[in-house]
């Protein structure tokens, strides 16, 4: 699976932004997505997921009620819709993607090493 990340730029606090990440792939249907983020100097921290299957999500804390993501499987599409952007939400945004192995029980990836796939990572930086 090849991912490519799309959609950063510079924007001003409390505008919106929407990424979005095209995969390679004919069972993208049955990858969790994820959404990870690398501010300077910092570790990559997750950000959202949503699983496949039912389309479960769930976020980051830092980004709940902000930040939306979704797919289209049609399209082998992820987005993801950040509202209300803050400075500290200035970072490299990547997607990531793992393979679920047909797994239709409850879980939720939410660590860097929980996934196999990774795109290369598109710029978002929002100034004050």
């Amino acid at each position: 699976v090849q991912l490519q990340a799309s959609g950063g730029g510079l924007v001003q606090a409390g505008d919106s932004l929407r990424l979005s990440c095209a995969a390679s792939g004919r069972t993208f249907s049955t990858y969790y997505m994820g959404w990870f983020r690398q501010a300077p100097g910092k570790e990559r921290e997750f950000a959202a997921v949503m699983s496949w299957g039912r389309g479960s999500t769930y976020y980051a804390d830092s980004v709940k009620g902000r930040f939306t993501i979704s797919r289209d499987n049609a399209k082998n599409m992820v987005y993801l819709q950040m509202n209300s952007l803050k400075p500290e939400d200035t970072a490299v945004y990547y997607c990531a993607a793992r393979d679920s192995g047909g797994y239709l029980g409850r879980y939720t990836p939410t660590e860097v090493s929980q996934y196999d796939y990774w795109g290369q990572g598109t710029l978002v930086t929002v100034s004050s």
